[in-house]
């Protein structure tokens, strides 16, 4: 076995915190049956504001995190802190093997909102009582570093720990970040993305991005790659995954439940759909090179899907343009359109959803999704039988980055 081999990245735990699950088990139920669980915004605060339709975590009880972490961070990192726990458990990497040797598990996320929550409450003291009522915690629980920084520090986690800042692509991003320093050496990588987006002062930073919908009906708020297409609908939660080293992993007789076999990012502007074709398109080709994976080989595709007709129909020709006739044949889904579009958690719940595609042999479809006008497979209706062994998952942010990630199927 070569090097190259031995340092194979390996996802080994799946941690989830989503609108339709706080589980991994919860999550992929909802998504394989393409329960749509969009609803009308009920945070306080948000009543007024021109965003009608989000995807909300309703069902998360803060209190799985101590309370001496809480009080110090934001609604985005408990969420984070939460998924880690349930992805090193599912995983297998309890108290004690992170103890043994923490210099060999480090932390890296993605995050494209930060601590709007935990902000507009501080701005609110200050506004309403004064300075001397606002928390020290401020300065940190808004930063977007804050939940790989928090992460860490829980767990006592003491490897390579950083933080992506690329847009919603990011998401994707950190995951090949994490690949990247398995490959070069480290044991272990807790790494992911979740996104807490629905605070009032959150939800008026996002007013002004034209692709956000204004639709009042869940049912026709996100439909992607449809002549009703009107924007996204944002979400909150998200997921972290174990990504570590073949060889440790299996030692250790943990189960390799996928491998991160290719990655590319590109970037091509903001809001510049028509060029996100061009983009898009070469990030796909560059990560199947880095699998050493042909266009005909992958077996289904989570798209982007932003909502948008000239973003949709700019990712329909890029995957033409990158698998040739093949990416008119294979299947495509899009189950965010179920939960919403959580920004940089977006790509890591499609690849939680993906891994589990592979495992279950089934394919989600696209909720709320039926008359596609771009010429795509889009899986809509119910779940496609099939044997996925090769997936690919894309993102693009509104800031201009493209991502594309190759994943394969844990047996190979």
């Amino acid at each position: 076995m070569s090097a190259t081999e031995e340092r194979r990245a390996a996802v080994t735990g799946i941690g989830v915190v989503a609108p339709n699950g706080i589980s991994t088990e919860t999550f992929w139920k909802s998504t394989q049956e393409g329960i749509s669980v969009l609803d009308r915004v009920t945070r306080e605060g948000c009543e007024d504001l021109p965003l009608k339709v989000a995807g909300e975590v309703r069902a998360f009880d803060p209190g799985v995190v101590e309370e001496r972490f809480l009080v110090q961070t934001d609604r985005f990192t408990h969420f984070a802190m939460a998924a880690a726990d349930l992805a090193l458990e599912d995983a297998r990497l309890g108290q004690a093997d992170t103890e043994a040797d923490p210099f060999s598990i480090g932390v890296v996320t993605a995050s494209g909102s930060g601590g709007g929550e935990f902000g507009q409450r501080e701005l609110q003291q200050l506004w309403g009582k004064g300075s001397r009522f606002v928390g020290p915690y401020q300065s940190i629980a808004w930063f977007y570093a804050a939940s790989t920084g928090q992460i860490s520090i829980r767990r006592g986690l003491k490897g390579p720990c950083s933080v992506v800042a690329s847009d919603e692509a990011g998401g994707l991003d950190a995951l090949a970040h994490a690949a990247r320093a398995v490959r070069r050496g480290t044991d272990v990588m807790v790494a992911g993305s979740t996104e807490a987006p629905l605070a009032p002062y959150s939800v008026v930073c996002q007013l002004g991005y034209g692709e956000l919908s204004g639709e009042s009906d869940p049912a026709r708020a996100y439909r992607p790659f449809t002549d009703a297409a009107c924007g996204f609908v944002p979400a909150e939660g998200g997921a972290m995954l174990v990504v570590e080293a073949e060889r440790s992993a299996r030692e250790r007789g943990a189960e390799v439940r996928a491998y991160i076999a290719g990655h590319a990012a590109t970037f091509t502007g903001a809001s510049r759909w028509a060029e996100s074709r061009e983009g898009l398109a070469q990030a796909i080709r560059t990560a199947l090179a880095e699998a050493r994976c042909a266009p005909e080989e992958v077996d289904m595709v989570f798209a982007d899907a932003l909502g948008v007709p000239e973003a949709d129909r700019a990712e329909a020709l890029a995957l033409a343009d990158a698998l040739g006739a093949h990416g008119r044949r294979v299947p495509v889904t899009a189950p965010k359109t179920g939960i919403g579009r959580g920004y940089c958690a977006a790509p890591v719940l499609d690849v939680s959803a993906a891994v589990l595609a592979m495992e279950h042999g089934l394919i989600p479809p696209t909720p709320n999704v039926t008359d596609v006008c771009h010429d795509l497979d889009l899986v809509t209706g119910s779940a496609r039988v099939a044997q996925p062994r090769t997936a690919l998952v894309l993102s693009r942010g509104l800031m201009g980055s493209n991502s594309a990630l190759v994943l394969r199927h844990g047996a190979k």
